[in-house]
């Protein structure tokens, strides 16, 4: 969602928040602005539109100073505009606020403010923060205390950041839901939404905690919680290559990123087994005894991680025997779930900060239900909060539309699903040792797929003026149809549904017109016969059928307009290579359609409010 970042130090402030709000725009946006303190006088420019937007402004109107705060902006209250854009200042423009999240009371106290004179500028529930601010400080209040204040009369998700004139040498912020990260670097010290901004200028972070504030000047930081006591920083370093940020010499970050998963699932293979035998989580925080005595799951997630959810309940169902579940967050948290000793959360997230699966386990923990999680971002609130991580080592996600991060999900389902059923005797050590075998292969049958980049360029070309699609499977691949549907109408926005093959008859065949595509998952398996009687149904009616089939099967080239094959997997793993095809589909289907794949039209990589 919305980005946030801070600077203060020797450097020119504007040319800093520039470099880390464009190492933030992946998370999505539609404005951008910047504050500064110049000679105790504050500057601001904003913009619509994209951030070399903002720089062009910059580049004519600049402004000066050290010292900064800066934003993109994600809308939800008030369109995309120069005036809904951020940062937001008070009454007497003395004081810039950036915000990310959501007011949930902000019309209660706008309309307190408005009666007592305040005059507001913009749509936004975020100019609240800035008048309301500005009565605390302007009663006396020191910033830092100002900020509490503040922040017992907000409902809602949120981190806000300030500079002022009233304090020119100092950047204050507190959190509450939304991520918040200090950079830590040689007389300069840094703000950011995500450590993606902070790494081209130091590696040394602290991550803070819902209400807590932060004080930061170039010299000092220091931080207090919401009782106005002294928080110890826990200082982490963080070991990602800012190399693994570039795209390379590739057009976009999804192709690369797709390209990636056979390198990225064999290193995960390496780090995590041994004798074909032996798995390790080094940081599944959660004992055997733990585990033993789990007999029902519940995984909450949302987006493409809810299809890999759905992968790992008929994994663990069928490797571990347990009865699982399988929720999207959102809907989670508001069912008063019924969860017993017995029962473990299980959360999934790529980038750890979800705010729906984030409410999730807090739900879940508040029951004394122990959590554990699937996450890919090291340090994340998720991770720090959950009883056990599983880390997915995917390396950073640029592109908003998740292609490696769900792969390195699906694997860690699976080794967890071995390691899990050894410990609960569900299956034994020959039976893991096969799936682990087929595993290894995996990242070699992929590089088999993404060889054939070039004729799925080609095949998507002909249906990019599509205005429907339909994705079907059964079985392991009804999650992979779901998730084949959503990356389809995510970058391309074209309409997409994915159903289970059988439910076809049962309403959604009266779709199916002359022309129609349908993308039929095929591969060699238990539901074949099954799944083709349904494509037989489609061709019976006109649609236009894409089969993605396993080598050899020569029953799927008589009724498919295309085929699309894959090498021969057992059914369990099969959704690791049938997506692919479906990814590269989706990717070259939204080139074809001049759309803007790694950042699609009012998407945000990492969901931070409800």
């Amino acid at each position: 969602m919305c980005g946030i970042v801070g600077y203060t130090g020797a450097k020119v402030a504007q040319s800093v928040l520039l470099v880390g709000l464009e190492k933030l725009e992946y998370r999505g946006y539609d404005s951008a602005g910047i504050a500064t303190i110049h000679h105790g006088e504050l500057g601001v420019r904003k913009k619509e539109g994209k951030l070399r937007q903002l720089a062009d402004l910059l580049a004519s109107q600049p402004l000066g100073g050290t010292i900064g705060i800066g934003h993109t902006r994600w809308a939800t209250h008030g369109e995309p505009s120069d005036i809904n854009a951020h940062p937001h200042t008070d009454g007497e423009d003395r004081l810039a606020i950036v915000h990310n999240g959501v007011i949930e009371n902000y019309l209660q106290l706008r309309d307190e403010l408005e009666r007592a004179g305040h005059v507001f500028k913009s749509e936004t529930d975020s100019e609240v923060l800035a008048h309301l601010l500005a009565d605390y400080l302007a009663d006396g209040l020191a910033p830092q205390h100002a900020l509490l204040a503040t922040y017992s009369r907000l409902e809602g998700y949120f981190v806000l950041a300030v500079v002022s004139e009233s304090f020119p040498d100092t950047i204050y912020a507190i959190r509450q839901g939304p991520p918040l990260v200090i950079g830590l670097g040689e007389n300069e010290n840094f703000l950011a939404s995500d450590t993606n901004a902070l790494l081209r200028f130091t590696r040394r972070v602290v991550f803070v905690e819902d209400g807590q504030v932060v004080k930061l000047n170039r010299n000092k930081v220091s931080v207090i919680d919401r009782d106005g006591q002294p928080v110890e920083l826990r200082i982490r370093e963080i070991k990602l290559d800012a190399q693994e940020m570039d795209k390379g010499d590739y057009p976009h970050y999804m192709l690369k990123e797709i390209f990636e998963q056979p390198r990225l699932l064999g290193d995960i293979f390496l780090s995590r087994v041994s004798n074909h035998r032996d798995i390790a989580f080094s940081n599944l925080g959660l004992t055997a005894q733990d585990l033993n005595s789990v007999n029902r799951v519940v995984i909450q997630a949302a987006g493409t991680s809810w299809h890999a959810g759905l992968v790992g309940k008929y994994i663990l169902e069928h490797y571990v025997r347990l009865h699982v579940e399988v929720d999207v967050s959102s809907e989670f948290r508001y069912r008063n779930p019924v969860l017993g000793g017995d029962t473990i959360v299980m959360a999934i997230s790529q980038s750890g900060e979800t705010a729906d699966t984030l409410a999730g386990i807090r739900e879940a923990k508040s029951k004394f239900i122990k959590i554990l999680s699937l996450v890919n971002v090291e340090g994340s609130t998720i991770d720090r909060e959950s009883d056990g991580v599983i880390h997915l080592r995917a390396g950073p996600e640029i592109g908003v539309a998740s292609t490696k991060a769900f792969t390195a999900e699906l694997i860690a389902l699976v080794l967890l699903a071995m390691y899990w059923g050894r410990l609960k005797y569900a299956i034994d050590d020959a039976g893991v040792r096969e799936v682990l075998r087929e595993l290894e292969q995996i990242p070699e049958k992929m590089e088999m797929i993404l060889a054939q980049n070039d004729a799925l360029k080609e095949l998507a070309g002909g249906f990019a003026d599509a205005k429907d699609f339909f994705f079907i499977g059964r079985g392991y691949n009804y999650p992979t149809a779901l998730e084949g549907a959503l990356k389809l109408k995510e970058i391309s926005y074209i309409h997409a549904t994915g159903y289970p093959a059988g439910e076809l008859k049962h309403g959604p065949i009266a779709l199916i017109e002359s022309d129609t595509p349908v993308v039929a998952i095929c591969n060699e398996g238990p539901t074949y016969q099954k799944t083709m009687s349904n494509v037989s149904e489609v061709r019976a009616r006109g649609g236009r059928i894409i089969i993605v089939a396993t080598e050899g099967d020569t029953e799927a080239g008589t009724i498919a307009d295309h085929v699309i094959y894959i090498p021969p997997v057992i059914d369990e793993l099969s959704p690791l290579l049938t997506v692919v095809p479906l990814q590269l589909l989706a990717y070259h289907t939204a080139v074809a359609r001049g759309c803007d794949v790694d950042r699609p039209r009012n998407l945000a990589k990492s969901v931070t409010v409800e």
